[in-house]
C-alpha cells in the first residue's frame, strides 16, 4: 500500500489528484490518502497530533507531506510521531518533502533537517525531496497591491522560485517508484532565478521595494499566528540577501522527463493585479 499524508490542501492536495491521474496507477487499488477528516474513498484518518491513532499497518511507502504549519516544537513532534508509527508499523520505504538546502537560512528549516536526521537514523528506505519555495508562494509575498506597486523587501535580490505542481508530479513519480530513489536527497529548485522587476513586468506592475520593518508592521495583524510574520519576514532577507537564487542544475527537468514550468508564468497567473485576468 502506498499511504499519502496531508492531501487536505496545499501540495498535499495537488499529490492526491496527480496521482489519482497517474497511467502507473489505474491499476493500483492500494493507494490511500491520509487526511485529518476523511470523508471520502480511499481516505484514512492521519492525525500527528494525536499519535495514538496512527496506524500504518500494511502501508509499504509513505509519502510524508511535511507537517510543517506550526512552531519548531509542534512540528518535529507531528514528523516524529510519523516516523516512529512507520517503524513500528512495518513500512518498509518513507519519501519525505523537505525544504531546499539553500532555506537553511530560513527559520522553518530546521524542523525539516531534524526529520532527515531521524529518517536517515530510523533503519528504513527513505528519499527526500528538498523543495524548493513555491512561486505560488512568490506570488503571496511580492503580489502587487491596489495601486499596482510590488512593495515587497526583496530588494537586488533573486528567488530560484518552482512550480508546485511540478513538485506534485515529481513525489508521484518517486512514490510510485520508491526503490530507484532510495537514499537520495534531490535538491527540487526553479532553473530561472527571479527579481522583482521580472516580477513587476511580467503583471504590468512597478516595482518599490519597502523595509523589512514595514513588511513585519503589515504582516502583524490579529489574524496571523505568531511565528507567521518572522517566517515571512525572514523569508523576504534571505531572497534580498542573495541566498536563495542559486538555480536547479538538471535534476527537476531529470526527474519530471521534460522542462519545468516557467516559474514566472506561474507566479504572473498567479499575482494578476488587481481587476485583471492576470497573463
Amino acid at each position: 500500500m502506498l499511504l499519502i499524508t496531508g492531501t487536505s490542501g496545499g501540495l498535499g492536495s495537488l499529490i492526491a489528484r496527480r496521482l489519482a491521474d497517474h497511467p502507473d496507477a489505474t491499476d493500483r487499488p492500494d493507494v490511500r490518502f491520509g487526511t485529518r477528516a476523511p470523508d471520502g474513498p480511499g481516505q484514512v484518518r492521519v492525525d500527528f497530533d494525536d499519535p495514538a491513532s496512527l496506524d500504518f499497518t500494511g502501508v509499504d511507502t509513505l509519502l510524508l507531506i511535511s507537517a510543517g504549519y506550526g512552531e519548531d516544537d509542534q512540528v518535529i513532534a507531528r514528523h516524529g510521531a510519523a516516523v516512529s508509527a512507520a517503524k513500528r508499523d512495518g513500512v518498509r520505504h518513507i519519501v519525505y518533502t523537505s525544504l531546499t538546502g539553500a532555506g537553511d537560512h530560513l527559520p522553518y528549516a530546521l524542523a525539516h533537517r531534524w526529520t532527515e536526521r531521524r529518517l536517515r537514523g530510523s533503519g528504513l528506505a527513505w528519499t527526500v525531496l528538498r523543495n524548493g519555495l513555491y512561486a505560488e508562494l512568490l506570488a503571496a509575498l511580492a503580489a502587487p497591491g491596489p495601486d499596482g506597486v510590488i512593495t515587497a523587501p526583496l530588494g537586488g535580490g533573486r528567488l530560484a522560485a518552482v512550480a508546485r505542481e511540478d513538485l506534485a508530479e515529481v513525489a508521484v513519480r518517486v512514490a510510485l517508484a520508491p526503490r530507484a530513489h532510495a537514499g537520495q536527497v534531490y535538491e527540487l529548485v526553479g532553473e530561472r532565478p527571479l527579481g522583482g522587476a521580472e516580477l513587476a513586468s511580467a503583471v504590468g506592475a512597478r516595482y518599490a521595494p519597502g523595509s523589512l520593518a514595514q513588511a513585519r508592521s503589515a504582516l502583524s495583524g490579529p489574524e496571523a499566528a505568531p511565528f507567521q510574520p518572522p517566517m515571512l519576514v525572514a523569508t523576504y532577507s534571505a531572497i534580498a540577501s542573495g541566498f536563495l537564487d542559486a538555480p536547479d542544475t538538471g535534476t527537476l527537468r531529470r526527474l519530471l522527463g521534460r522542462p519545468p514550468r516557467p516559474a514566472l508564468e506561474v507566479y504572473a497567473a498567479t499575482a494578476a493585479l488587481p481587476g485583471t485576468d492576470g497573463v
